[in-house]
């Protein structure tokens, strides 16, 4: 298969001018031959800067163009998933921002459009291909296999955020005109004054949720065990099952030059430990350690990965256009996605459900 063409709806987002649209550029095995804006002078803008060959205003435009194989897609976080429905449903295969969807009924609906379409839509968890985190994996994985820490007795991951941005220099152009603002897809259940702090939850601790279920390689959605928020609905305590292991979620946020993201898995006899760099700092992978305790003398080792100076935004788009091309399996597909949407949901429900009683 020759190149693979590609689009990019929503491109004038942050995003996509900052990240996915220069990641895609980058790869030999692609080319971008169109975006759509609904803000006309912005994508006039960014179509300039690009060199992209064609705009078009709307993504029903773009999907229309038979010359497009797949397209990315960032936007409203409520939109993307309908973006996403219609671009399924026009025959491309579709990469589109996490959260994969508000609700695990517009989940549902994107994974009805899935299989519908025959195509494929995968979801930008970068954090699954951070070249650190790949190695932690592999090193979970090993040591469950071999029993040499014995088993996992508990995980905690601690995430109150910092500086994402890093200073981030890649160019942006700016509009005056506003975004068109999607109707609201809240999960039915949930009351209007907890929107504001879902969605907070949501759009942050996904990636967190999704981070612990493919360290541990829970397939399902986990147990919630426990759940203590702050009146803000995001910074707290959560306690999880994921993978028959107790897990804690410390969620909350901190004024902090870096990062502040960090997950260590615990064995009997040691444990893994991984600190996430600032989100948008370009080829620092995530840290790699490993200390050992189980008889004689103690270890701790700090491993740096083979493939370590890479940028996981930049990874997970040439794994998107790698399976697209070859047909390999996702790393982070749709219908494991909608899992931790479908957690995420529960640990809400707990969180009304204890505000509502106190």
């Amino acid at each position: 298969m020759g190149k693979l063409r590609m689009g990019y709806v929503g491109g004038g987002g942050g995003m996509a001018q900052r990240v996915h649209i220069p990641n895609i550029l980058l790869l030999d095995e692609c080319e971008l031959v169109a975006i759509a804006e609904v803000r006309r002078d912005l994508g006039e803008r960014v179509q300039q800067r690009h060199r992209i060959p064609r705009l078009y205003n709307s993504h029903l435009e773009l999907a229309a163009d038979q010359g497009i194989q797949a397209v990315a897609v960032s936007g409203r976080f409520s939109a993307q998933g309908e973006l996403a429905i219609d671009l399924l449903l026009a025959g491309k295969d579709v990469f589109m921002e996490k959260p994969m969807a508000v609700s695990v009924e517009q989940a549902e609906r994107i994974l009805q459009a899935e299989r519908k379409s025959g195509r494929r839509l995968m979801v930008g968890y970068m954090k699954r291909y951070d070249a650190g985190n790949v190695r932690v994996k592999e090193l979970i994985d090993g040591f469950r296999v071999s029993g040499e820490l014995g088993s996992i007795r508990f995980v905690r991951n601690h995430g109150f955020c910092g500086d994402w941005t890093a200073g981030l220099d890649t160019p942006r152009e700016h509009s005056d005109q506003p975004i068109p603002e999607p109707p609201a897809r809240w999960p039915a259940w949930l009351p209007d004054k907890f929107h504001a702090g879902y969605l907070s939850y949501l759009q942050q601790y996904c990636h967190n949720v999704n981070l612990l279920r493919w360290f541990l390689g829970e397939e399902g959605t986990g147990k919630v065990k426990s759940v203590d928020l702050d009146a803000d609905g995001t910074a707290g305590i959560v306690v999880l099952e994921v993978g028959g292991v107790r897990t804690v979620i410390e969620s909350g946020s901190v004024s902090y030059h870096a990062w502040d993201e960090h997950t260590q898995v615990y064995f009997e006899h040691g444990w893994i430990r991984t600190c996430a760099p600032p989100i948008l700092l370009r080829n620092l992978p995530a840290t790699v350690e490993v200390y050992r305790g189980e008889r004689g003398e103690k270890t701790r080792t700090e491993i740096f990965p083979a493939a370590g100076w890479t940028w996981s935004f930049k990874e997970e788009m040439r794994h998107f256009v790698r399976c697209v091309r070859d047909g390999e399996p996702f790393r982070s597909p749709a219908a494991d996605a909608m899992q931790d949407v479908r957690l995420i949901e529960d640990i809400y429900r707990c969180y009304v459900q204890s505000a509502a009683g106190g």
